[in-house]
C-alpha cells in the first residue's frame, strides 16, 4: 500500500514555470503494476496524475499526492505490416518512436517540432504538427488501451467501446491511464527540407499557395521586422545529404548557445528585445536538408522559454497575422523570439483545438524569467476575435464559460468523465477549477 507519510518530492516542468511536491513517483513496469497502483490509490482515497515529458505549460499534471510516470512502458511492442499499423507503449518518448519506426521500416505520417514528448503525453494535450491535410497526432490512432479510475483494463476504437474513443484521444489525462495505442503507420519517409528568408508581405500574399503546394508548410515571424522563416517539407526518395550532421550540430551547438546567450542579455535588459529579434531575423539560414523525417521533423529547443498557442480557423491567418502585427507596434512589447504558424487538418476529436474545422496555429513565446503577462494577454485577446481555442499544454486564460462556448461537444465529454471517474481519481486542482469537476 501506499503511505501518505513518506517525504514528498520535488517536481518542475520543462520550462520550470510549474512546480509541485508529489507525496510519491510512481514508475510501474507493466500494465498489472498500473492496474495494481490505480485500485491502491482509489482505496486509499489518492489522487493520482499521469506525468510525460513535463513538456506542457499548464498544471495539467501538477499534483501533491501520486505521479505516475510510464519510463519504463516504453517501446514498439508490434508492426503489422500488411495493414500498417505499429502497437506502442504509451510511455515512448517521439525521438525514439521514430528511430525504432524507421529502423522497421515505417514512419509516422506527421509530427511535431519538439520529439521529446511520450506519445501518450502527446495524444492527451493535442499536440500537433504543420501541413493542411494532416491532423493532430491524436488523428494517427487506431485504438487507445487505458486503465480506467475502477482498475478495468479498456481498449477504444472506432469499432470497440467507440462512444468513448472519440473522447480518449485528447482526453488530458481525465480519464485513466493510457497504457499502450495502436498507431497508423507509413512506409519510411524522406523529405527535402527547404528553409528561406524572405519578407512578411510575400508570405502571406502566397499562404494559399504554399500551404497547398507543399506536404508541410510553416513560417515564423519576427517581432519588430518584416523578415520571416519559411520552412517547407515534401518527399523525396531515400536520401541524404551529407551536411546533415554538420547541420545539426549548428543547431544544437551554435544557434541554441548563442540564442541562449542573446536571451540572457534581453532578461537582464529588455529593451534589447528589439534589436536581438532584428539581428535574428538577418541570420536566418538558407538551407537544404535531406534524410528520414522524424529526423528533419524535430528541431532541438534547448532556450527555455513560456509559450501560447492558439487555433483559429485556417482561413483566418493573414487576418489574424496584421491584427498582431498592429498590436506590436502599439505596445511595443519587449519580445525577441519568433512567432511560429503553422497549418492543420481538422478533426472530429471531443476536445481538440481543430474540431469542426481545418485550423491555423499560431505560436507565441517570450524566453523564461521575462515578463510574458501583457504580451500574451493582448495576442489572447485577438486569437480570440477569431473563434480562437488554446492549445491545452499551452498558457492560456480559457474559463469554463468559455471551453463550454467554443467546443460544442464539451458536455459530451464531461459526461464521459463523469462515467468514467466520479470520484475524480484523475483530477487535480488546476483541472477541477477549469471543468468544474
Amino acid at each position: 500500500m501506499l503511505s501518505m507519510k513518506e517525504k514528498k518530492m520535488k517536481w518542475r516542468n520543462w520550462s520550470r514555470g510549474v512546480t509541485c511536491y508529489p507525496a510519491h513517483i510512481q514508475c510501474p513496469t507493466s500494465m498489472e503494476e498500473v492496474v495494481r497502483l490505480v485500485k491502491e490509490c482509489k482505496e486509499n482515497g489518492q489522487k493520482m496524475r499521469l506525468v510525460g515529458s513535463g513538456h506542457s505549460f499548464t498544471p495539467l499534471v501538477s499534483t501533491d499526492e501520486v505521479m505516475v510516470a510510464l519510463d519504463y512502458l516504453t517501446g514498439v511492442i508490434s508492426i503489422d505490416k500488411e495493414r500498417g499499423i505499429a502497437e506502442v507503449w504509451a510511455g515512448t518518448k517521439l525521438k525514439y518512436l521514430g528511430d525504432e519506426l524507421y529502423a522497421h521500416g515505417f514512419s509516422q505520417e506527421n509530427l511535431g517540432d519538439i520529439n521529446t514528448q511520450s506519445i501518450a503525453g502527446a495524444i492527451s494535450t493535442g499536440t500537433h504538427g504543420t501541413g493542411r491535410e494532416f491532423g493532430n497526432i491524436a488523428t494517427q490512432l487506431i485504438s487507445i488501451t487505458v486503465v480506467l479510475a475502477s482498475g478495468e483494463v479498456v481498449t477504444c476504437s472506432e469499432t470497440e467501446n467507440k462512444h468513448l474513443f472519440k473522447a480518449m484521444q485528447v482526453s488530458l489525462g481525465l480519464l485513466g491511464i493510457i497504457v499502450k495505442v495502436e498507431l497508423r503507420v507509413v512506409p519510411a519517409l524522406h523529405f527535402v527540407h527547404e528553409s528561406k528568408r524572405m519578407t512578411l508581405d510575400v508570405c502571406l500574399e502566397h499562404l494559399d499557395e504554399w500551404k497547398e503546394s507543399n506536404r508541410h508548410f510553416e513560417f515564423f515571424w519576427f517581432p519588430h521586422t518584416d523578415a520571416v522563416q519559411v520552412k517547407m517539407m515534401n518527399e523525396v526518395e531515400q536520401t541524404e545529404t551529407g551536411e546533415n550532421r554538420w547541420n545539426q550540430w549548428k543547431k544544437v551547438a551554435v544557434e541554441n548557445g548563442v540564442y541562449w546567450m542573446l536571451s540572457e542579455g534581453c532578461r537582464l535588459i529588455p529593451q534589447l528585445s528589439k534589436s536581438v529579434s532584428r539581428l535574428s531575423a538577418k541570420v536566418v539560414p538558407a538551407i537544404t536538408e535531406k534524410g528520414p523525417s522524424h529526423r528533419l521533423f524535430a528541431t532541438p529547443r534547448l532556450v527555455k522559454f513560456n509559450e501560447m498557442e492558439y487555433s483559429i480557423p485556417a482561413d483566418a491567418l493573414k487576418s489574424v497575422i496584421l491584427e498582431m502585427k498592429e498590436a506590436l507596434e502599439t505596445y511595443k512589447f519587449d519580445v525577441h523570439f519568433p512567432i511560429e504558424c503553422r497549418y492543420a487538418k481538422g478533426d472530429d476529436i471531443l476536445l481538440s483545438p481543430a474540431y469542426g474545422r481545418d485550423s491555423a496555429y499560431i505560436a507565441v513565446h517570450m524566453y523564461k524569467g521575462m515578463r510574458y503577462q501583457d504580451y500574451f494577454r493582448v495576442m489572447e485577446e485577438i486569437f480570440q476575435q477569431y473563434e480562437g481555442r488554446p492549445h491545452w499544454g499551452k498558457m492560456h486564460s480559457f474559463s469554463f464559460d468559455k471551453i463550454n462556448e467554443s467546443y460544442p461537444l464539451f458536455q459530451e465529454f464531461l459526461a464521459i468523465q463523469q462515467e468514467l471517474d466520479p470520484q475524480g481519481l484523475f483530477v487535480n486542482d488546476y483541472l477541477r477549477g477549469l471543468f468544474r469537476l
